[in-house]
């Protein structure tokens, strides 16, 4: 059957079998979460749970982050009720806790529209009390912040590092200036690099990600191991096929950078990319 309407089920067991294809290697279900208001622990944890059957490779669970739904109102969600930031926090808390118990190994809360932290006293405020509300007391599940759509370094890097969050998703495209976060992320924290657009005049080149992985890497001596990379932005907007194209070129490019060797490193990149030594002068 076609995809785009075969049965929800269906759709997520083709949308695992593309993403391992490609060569992904945390998965998601690539479905929309519609979440009730209040949202339903147990119906996000037994989704989750029929996603993770269908794959042997470990899959996330995305949420929405508790400011950016408390901001897009009735956008997220249905019914009425108290649906700010806090509310949305905690909401949230029951379904992370149901996703621990279900076995899930990763949550990442996804702040798709937290540019008013940047320049608003309040708001920032608003952020910072709903992300400790959220978090306080979760145990057994790692959990991921994941900052897209512009630049969140004005922020300040306590807004973010003072939250217990395990890791850190930071959109490079759209924000450039988040690699001053990054530089001071504490170097036991985790940090994924989106380095790849979904524009169609997008940088594709693994040279460029890879240089992404080492630099974060190299960071605070965070090593290689707490580094992930990923796309900076939605790929809703690309096929199916050049979606899952750009995915593989990701995924390839983590492959390369984890390698521990850099003269193999170098054997799967353009020479080009690679800075040679300085030649001696002569009689040196």
């Amino acid at each position: 059957p076609d995809r785009a309407t075969a049965p929800g089920e269906e759709r997520t067991r083709a949308n695992l079998a593309d993403l391992e294809a490609a060569g992904v290697e945390l998965l998601a279900a690539g479905e929309p979460l519609n979440l009730t208001w209040p949202p339903d622990p147990a119906v996000v944890a037994d989704a989750w749970q029929r996603a993770a059957a269908a794959s042997a490779l470990p899959v996330k669970q995305v949420l929405p982050g508790p400011y950016s739904a408390g901001r897009a109102g009735t956008g997220v969600g249905g019914g009425g009720g108290d649906r700010s930031a806090a509310a949305w926090a905690e909401a949230l808390r029951p379904t992370i806790a149901a996703l621990a118990d279900a076995g899930c190994p990763l949550v990442e809360i996804d702040e798709f529209d937290a540019l008013a932290i940047t320049v608003i006293d309040g708001e920032r405020r608003r952020f910072v009390d709903a992300h400790r509300r959220l978090t306080d007391g979760i145990d057994g599940i790692h959990l991921s912040l994941a900052l897209t759509g512009g630049s969140l370094e004005a922020a300040g890097p306590a807004t973010f590092f003072d939250l217990p969050y395990a890791s850190y998703a930071f959109d490079l495209i759209a924000g450039p200036d988040n690699w001053r976060l990054i530089t001071a992320a504490p170097g036991d924290r985790g940090i994924v690099c989106g380095a790849i657009s979904a524009g169609a005049t997008a940088d594709k080149s693994r040279e460029v990600l890879v240089w992404a992985a080492q630099y974060a890497a190299s960071s605070n001596g965070r090593g290689r191991e707490r580094v992930g990379l990923a796309n900076a932005s939605s790929l809703v907007g690309l096929s199916r096929a050049e979606a899952l194209a750009r995915l593989a070129i990701v995924a390839d490019a983590a492959r390369i950078a984890g390698i521990e060797s850099l003269e193999e490193q170098a054997a799967h990149l353009d020479p080009r990319a690679i800075p040679r030594p300085a030649a001696r002068r002569r009689g040196a």
